[in-house]
């Protein structure tokens, strides 16, 4: 059985890349770089349409990630990634059953929901492109008859994306934070593997039906308590400080700071617990959380 995985280089795909690998798949490899394992050809999603001669099966995790501010001139680059890129691949796919890695930033964040289903809108609200323009790549691979996953602030071994910010805010011992402690959901880079796997039928269970599913840790996390046991494992304990959330929010959209945008004030802000109720009717559960985590 070989599976194609677009982006094997990038922290989900190489994750998955691998799983799979210790699995017994035939692993293809799909991105500008090589992937850990598997064979690698050469794609880049900008320019045309991947090769997946002789793939039974793929996972499409390529994507342009970074939260750029409004009038960015990547925003152009990121939406050719994200949007034209899923085209290419859906193209590519012709039919093979397909999983599309999307993102819980689809969600339109103007909400008091306590927790969110595939139901909420993904069409609007969006605080950054990255999240525009995975919606619409979404879109177009529900059209297609894809599963879509949506996982929320992924984390484990190699985040290039969360972690480091984490870690540079955590500076003498303190950590400043936006707003009050609350719930929130996170994912482990494992249990979306797994949920990959599970959703092409690898797992023992039968294939997912098409459509939009949520992928998060069993149980969502107390904010403050998350962030301290990470800093922990990293041996950089640290004390936080809350900060008046108005304040931040002001500041996120008036100032120039590093990693301080409307986006990740959001993203530690608002309590976004996802529904796992679709994914577990699967038959999928994750079996891996916060105590697992390791750097």
């Amino acid at each position: 059985m070989r599976i194609a995985v677009t982006g094997a280089s990038g922290f989900c795909g190489a994750h998955l890349a691998r799983t799979a690998a210790v699995l017994g798949l035939d692993v293809t490899c799909h991105g500008r770089r090589p992937g850990p394992v598997g064979r690698h050809l050469g794609w880049d999603a900008a320019a045309h349409d991947p090769d997946f001669t002789g793939a039974d099966l793929v996972v499409h995790c390529a994507a342009a990630v970074a939260d750029l501010p409004p009038g960015h001139p990547a925003e152009a680059h990121q939406r050719t990634v994200n949007v034209t890129g899923t085209e290419r691949v859906l193209r590519a796919a012709a039919g093979r059953p397909l999983v599309h890695v999307s993102s819980a930033s689809v969600y339109d964040p103007r909400t008091t929901a306590a927790v969110l289903t595939e139901d909420h809108p993904t069409t609007a609200g969006h605080l950054n492109a990255y999240g525009r323009t995975k919606a619409a790549a979404e879109r177009l691979a529900l059209a297609a008859g894809a599963v879509v996953l949506r996982p929320r602030a992924v984390y484990g071994p190699g985040d290039p994306h969360l972690l480091p910010q984490l870690l540079g805010r955590a500076r003498y011992g303190l950590l400043p934070l936006p707003g009050r402690d609350l719930p929130l959901s996170l994912t482990a880079v494992a249990n979306l593997t797994d949920a990959c796997l599970s959703a092409l039928g690898l797992t023992g269970a039968a294939p997912w039906a098409p459509g939009a599913y949520n992928i998060a840790d069993a149980a969502p996390y107390r904010r403050d308590d998350a962030l301290r046991h990470i800093l922990t494992v990293h041996r950089r304990p640290a004390r936080i400080a809350h900060l008046p959330a108005p304040l931040v929010r002001l500041a996120a959209r008036t100032t120039v700071v590093p990693g301080l945008t409307p986006y990740t004030v959001d993203l530690v802000t608002r309590g976004v617990v996802l529904d796992l109720t679709r994914a577990r009717a699967q038959g999928w559960h994750p079996a891996h959380d916060l105590r697992d985590y390791r750097p």
